[in-house]
């Protein structure tokens, strides 16, 4: 076999070893699939002392990235160095240079998403991305391609394996948050500083993408609303559980005519919803299509050889694409234009938790707060907590984001504390 494809890699942490180990370990299959010898060229790194846990024999080091987007002898990149502006400039130099490019930094394809396949486009090169969500999951190969015929409605997931952890943590030992967190970051799951994942903004950009391809659309990261898990307790799930629901960290997409709603928060799903057993640091994605109806992707969200699968599979449908054009599909779709949904369009129902003075006369005052804003309500329980206050749980219809807020405003003027809220997702006949 005479045909070469060279692939330069940009990092070699924890993905770009991935990528490495598996083009070395599957060349054989690979060459078989692609009817080409795919081998790595040269490889990126910051440190060139530094020992790596991948046999690099053969392979070419440097410290320079000029030395792969420079290089004509190299026909794709892969971008698994992290960060934002600094990937960005060496993948839009890669794309100049006529050469593909895998990444699987969600960091930048949710920001930088559009103007960069629009570069591909231009240059008539490939930017394949599958690996920036949800890991070894093939879910957005699956949006583009298995479900091309499909008009997409909804898309929602468990797209942070920390979370989740933590989460399932939380709900099947009684840990608190504190405890579900440290031992996150003791298994590596959590960076030290885990502000990305526990506040939503690592799924809000996977949410991004997720809606852009789904939709074809070209949503912002700020059109996303987020509320991430910091404040949930123990106490939530434990009562959620009573009710049969189960928490998640849901990202959201979901498309109503020309109106989408993007959100990532905590929600409550009924027990047997799909959703509700991923469980640990795994992730899924639930797709609803009107012909197909609904779809789960499910599988590991992270990790060295997960990811690393992923990219090395980008880079197999890259090979296989080479004599094909146009190549870069995604990025030959216009924009189909779109406008956020109003809080008064968002429409769900709620579960809300508050602490109340024991007191002849109160819940009336709070069953009342909901009348005002005619919000009607499924459920109402109350529970002693000590000698002076009683815990409440309301289950409300559905209801309007809007709405809601204005029972939240006016509950603040009763209540002790208003200890959370949730929304809880449809309720359906899963089997």
């Amino acid at each position: 076999m005479h045909n070469v494809i060279n692939v330069g890699v940009l990092g070699l942490g924890t993905v770009g070893s991935g990528v490495v180990h598996i083009l070395k370990e599957h060349y054989k299959k690979i060459a078989l699939d692609t009817g080409y010898e795919v081998k790595v060229k040269t490889v990126v790194v910051r440190d060139l002392e530094k020992e790596r846990d991948v046999c690099i024999d053969g392979i070419a080091v440097t410290s320079h990235a000029d030395e792969v987007l420079n290089d004509s002898n190299i026909d794709i990149v892969v971008e698994v160095m992290g960060g934002i502006e600094e990937a960005k400039q060496h993948i839009v130099k890669a794309l100049r240079n006529k050469k593909h490019v895998v990444t699987a930094n969600k960091d930048l394809m949710a920001v930088y998403g559009a103007e960069l396949l629009q570069l591909a486009n231009v240059n008539d090169c490939d930017l394949c991305y599958e690996a920036s969500v949800a890991g070894g999951i093939p879910v957005l190969r699956g949006l583009t391609d298995g479900l091309a015929s499909d008009q997409i409605e909804k898309i929602m997931g468990i797209v942070n394996g920390t979370t989740n952890y933590m989460l399932t943590k939380m709900s099947q030992n009684g840990w608190s948050y504190e405890e579900a967190l440290q031992e996150a970051q003791k298994l590596g799951f959590a960076e030290s500083d885990p502000t990305a994942d526990v506040d939503g903004l690592d799924a809000a950009r996977k949410v991004a993408i997720l809606a852009n391809l789904g939709f074809s659309m070209n949503v912002s990261l700020d059109d996303v609303q987020v509320r991430g898990i910091r404040k949930v307790e123990k106490e939530d799930l434990q009562m959620a559980e009573k009710l049969g629901f189960t928490m998640k960290l849901i990202g959201k997409a979901e498309k109503q005519g020309s109106a989408i709603h993007l959100s990532v928060e905590p929600t409550l799903l009924p027990s047997r919803h799909p959703l509700s057993n991923v469980n640990n640091e795994f992730n899924a994605v639930y797709v609803h299509g009107q012909a197909v109806g609904e779809v789960m992707f499910y599988g590991p969200g992270a990790g060295k050889l997960p990811t690393g699968s992923a990219v090395v599979s980008d880079i197999i449908s890259i090979v296989k694409n080479m004599n094909q054009v146009p190549k870069n599909k995604s990025a030959l779709k216009e924009p189909v234009p779109y406008e956020l949904q109003g809080d008064e369009e968002v429409v769900s129902k709620y579960f809300l938790r508050i602490s109340l003075q024991d007191e002849p006369g109160m819940l009336q005052k709070v069953t009342e707060c909901f009348v005002n804003y005619s919000v009607s309500l499924k459920e109402v329980i109350q529970l002693p907590l000590n000698r002076e206050l009683a815990e409440v749980v309301v289950v409300t219809h559905q209801t309007s984001k809007y709405q809601f807020e204005k029972v939240l405003g006016a509950i603040e003027a009763v209540a002790s504390k208003i200890n959370s809220y949730y929304i809880i997702e449809e309720e359906k006949q899963y089997v």
